[in-house]
Formats: structure tokens, sequence, C-alpha cells
């Protein structure tokens, strides 16, 4: 993927990138499906890229439900709000949903004021903060699909939301069955009956992965 495509990149050219990344400590990692990649009450001070595959963050309760609070696919970003606060534990854990390359960068460095006032410094400031803003909508927009009642309004609302943001109302949803029902915060059989029964009452098609949002 094209560094420049990315979120916390964008607005740079190759070349401004390849100075900001002489700022930064560049790691990359390979883990394989079900690698826990930060563990909740561990701290970090680098923000996590996927490269390729995908991440799941979640959260444990006390007494151990899980709680999938959004995923990373490749070019987003995960704990830059805990790279912004290094002493601050982890709430969360984050693990690789399939197997899943990641590069992390510490930002200090690059965040603080250049001597040489390099213009793409400040680009990447303004693009740290869009995330942060862009993650807390995330949150909100999670906030929103687990206030219905009922099973069947929440899903209706993850689904208008994934067709809203692909365009169609044919799409691809990035979770498997238990990771939705973690996501929605709702029990996974009851979840997957109440999927047959939308189906039936032609609110929806679905095949695996894909979903389509009938008339």
């Amino acid at each position: 993927m094209n560094f420049a495509d990315m979120p916390l990149f964008r607005g740079m050219n190759e070349q401004e990138i390849s100075s900001l990344f002489d700022y930064l400590t560049i790691q990359k990692r390979r883990y394989r499906k079900g690698d826990v990649i930060l563990s909740e009450g561990n701290t970090t001070e680098t923000i996590g890229i996927v490269l390729d595959g995908m991440a799941i963050i979640s959260y444990n309760d006390a007494w151990g439900n899980s709680n999938i609070l959004g995923n990373v696919e490749p070019g987003a970003t995960f704990a830059e709000a805990y790279a912004c606060i290094p002493d601050q534990p982890l709430l969360v854990t984050v693990f690789a949903a399939e197997d899943t390359t990641v590069m992390f960068l510490n930002p200090w460095r690059a965040a603080t004021v250049c001597t040489n006032a390099c213009p793409f410094h400040a680009r990447f400031i303004r693009n740290l903060l869009s995330v942060c803003a862009n993650k807390n909508l995330q949150l909100s927009q999670k906030i929103q699909h687990t206030s219905p009642k009922t099973i069947r309004g929440r899903l209706m609302s993850y689904f208008s939301e994934c067709a809203k943001r692909s365009g169609s109302r044919s799409f691809l949803i990035p979770y498997n069955r238990q990771q939705l029902a973690d996501y929605l915060s709702v029990d996974r059989s009851t979840m997957c009956s109440e999927l047959s029964k939308m189906q039936k009452d032609h609110l929806i098609e679905y095949k695996k992965n894909h979903f389509l949002l009938k008339p």
C-alpha cells in the first residue's frame, strides 16, 4: 500500500514521507492470526499502522466478556491516543484477525517543532489530530449501533452505516459472526437467529460476510 494514501501521511509526497521517516523510530512486525499485538495493561509509545491483514481492537470486562470496539484495516492506525500519553496503560487489547503486518512508529520527534520549519512536520501533526478525531467518531458510531434495545435494531443500524460508507446496498463486513456479536454486544446464537428471521422477512440477503439490504 502506498504510504501517501494513508490518513497519517495524507498531503505528503514520497520525498516528504521519506524525510519524515528519518525522524521516526520504525519497526515492522509480522503477526499470525490470533496473535496479540498490544495487551491490555501495558503501555506503548508507538502508533501501529496495519500494512496488510486486519487487526481487531477489543475490551474485556472483569468477567471475561469480550466487546469489540472496532477493526483496523490496511492503511489505518491504532494506539494513537496511548502513544500521545505514553504512561497510560492500555484499556484495550489489539490482536490479529488474520495474518497481519504492522509498522510501528514513535511520533514524538516528528511531532515537535522542526528548527528548519519543514512543512511536512506541521502536516503530520494535523493528520495525527485528524486520525484521533476520526477514532472518536467511530466510537460514537458504535454507541449509536448499540443503543437500540433489540438485536434487530442494532443490526439494522450497523448495516445502514455499512451501506452508506460503501455507497451501495450491497457490501462486505469485516467481522465474522462472533466478532459482529461482540461488536454489537449481543449473544451470537441469538443474533444468528435474528439474521435468519430478517432474511425471511425480506429485509436482507446474506452469504458469509456479504450482505444486501432489500429495498
